[in-house]
């Protein structure tokens, strides 16, 4: 496509875009079309039949591509773009080491810029929505609202609500006041945000009294909104749990009444036959990272029984990498490692179940269900125009898998957020993502010169250098 076709879908106007095929639930459609108007999708059908009922709409033919829900990020960090590859090779349970001092080290300028800088890695590999797990910079958490709203994606904001530390102390019975009437605020603040949407998070369970575990969770269940935390994640946490409450984490929770349909648990890698029950009784989701744990986990969330199960969960990046292809393949092939080749499951899924959590289910576990996602009728038009012209998706047998296995950011075209044309061939199309770039490099620096990091082993480079000397 070329610099014409950007100015007619780059317009406010309502649109009637004509694809080869429009990803649907029930798998792509050839010949169907949509129409674009006011941030959303106002009718999804047969192109002719689009253009019999829509006549005063001139069709934009987009040969050689196919529409499709943008995916969702239902785990990520903004804030921590800087150091993304300080974690490589670092083993788990790194948050003390590097993410809570570097993102202590942000002042307001270099944590707007991280937030940009992630949202645009995320554009860029066809993410439409991420959800943000809270930042523990110094900053007011609108710095962070304003970068993605800035960029042009859709946020679920978490605000961290931790009012206890992790050494076992839970600070009393009560619920700190002051935390929920923070929470409360946030949830507040951003009622009618076309792009920003509140929710709240807590690092950990220990990183929260009991007490505010259930004052969060009530405050989100009643406004409809997530709660956010990391579950069952590493070896660590879970025994820290054991020894402090009797419970593993997830035991915890649901034993202070804070599991529901409100809760997102990160990670939840370390799973027990009975708390895989708890999580389908209660109606809790789930961020499957699987990119994470391949960096820096302990194990692979059971996604397979998860969907088996009818576990609600969707698929986070954990700021490892921003790319919505290459993580619906992680999120298939991880599940084929770990427990597809011992059991001689040759489908693990299919490519279907890794598209439908990447992209349908993902806002409902973000809590977006009733408003992205998918692509019909009366929901935000947030999707990706992606070539399928290329020698990767061509020849198409089962398109699902072919997007699964052999999809890759450099096929995404364009991205469309709320209806606005966000990002054309990898480029923001309303500001200068060359500029941000160059901008973050240099804060980016100074912000991980100045934070106490440790790292438990060298980097690759250094590495490489010491075993080569004399």
């Amino acid at each position: 496509m070329n610099d014409s076709t950007r100015q007619l879908l780059d317009s406010p106007a309502p649109l009637l875009l004509e694809p080869d095929a429009v990803l649907l639930p029930e798998g792509p459609a050839p010949g169907y079309g949509v129409v674009v108007a006011d941030g959303s999708f106002r009718a999804v059908g047969p192109a002719a039949e689009l253009r019999r009922t829509h006549p005063h709409l001139d069709g934009v033919r987009l040969p050689g591509h196919l529409l499709m829900p943008g995916f969702v990020d239902a785990h990520h960090h903004l804030t921590q773009s800087f150091g993304s590859a300080l974690a490589f090779g670092e083993p788990s349970e790194i948050f003390r080491r590097v993410w809570v001092p570097l993102e202590r080290a942000l002042d307001e300028e270099s944590a707007y810029a991280a937030a940009k800088l992630a949202a645009l890695e995320a554009l860029r590999g066809g993410f439409t929505t991420v959800a943000d797990a809270g930042t523990r910079a110094d900053v007011d958490v609108e710095v962070v609202a304003s970068a993605t709203r800035d960029a042009g994606i859709r946020c679920v904001l978490g605000l961290v609500c931790n009012d206890a530390d992790d050494t076992g102390d839970d600070h009393g019975e009560d619920a700190d006041p002051s935390v929920l009437d923070r929470a409360e605020k946030h949830l507040a603040r951003y009622e009618g945000d076309p792009l920003v949407h509140a929710s709240l998070a807590v690092s950990v369970p220990e990183a929260a009294r009991s007490a505010t575990l259930r004052g969060v969770a009530g405050l989100a269940a009643k406004a409809g909104a997530t709660v956010q935390i990391h579950v069952n994640e590493h070896l660590a946490g879970v025994e820290r749990s054991l020894l402090r409450h009797g419970l593993r984490p997830l035991e915890h929770l649901h034993h202070i009444g804070a599991l529901g349909p409100h809760l997102l648990a990160a990670h939840a890698t370390l799973l027990t036959p009975g708390e895989l029950t708890l999580l389908a009784d209660t109606g809790t989701a789930v961020s499957y990272n699987p990119v994470a744990s391949a960096w820096k986990g302990n194990a692979v969330a059971p996604a397979l029984a998860m969907a088996e199960r009818g576990i609600r969960f969707g698929l986070g990046t954990d700021g490892t990498r921003g790319d919505g292809f290459r993580l619906a393949e992680a999120a298939e092939f991880a599940q084929r490692i770990a427990y597809g080749l011992a059991s001689g499951d040759s489908s693990c899924g299919a490519g279907w179940t890794w598209l439908e959590h990447a992209t349908r289910g993902g806002a409902d576990a973000v809590g977006l269900g009733a408003r992205t996602g998918t692509v019909a009728e009366g929901l935000a038009a947030d999707f990706l125009l992606v070539d399928v012209s290329g020698p990767e998706l061509a020849l198409s047998w089962d398109l699902p898998w072919e997007l699964v296995r052999r999809g890759n950011r450099d096929q995404i075209t364009a991205v469309f957020v709320g209806g606005r044309l966000r990002l054309w061939h990898g480029r923001p199309t309303a500001w200068d993502g060359p500029a941000l770039v160059a901008r973050a490099v240099e804060l980016a620096r100074a912000t991980v010169g100045r934070a106490p990091v440790t790292r438990a082993h060298p980097t690759s480079t250094a590495a490489r250098l010491r075993s080569t000397a004399p």
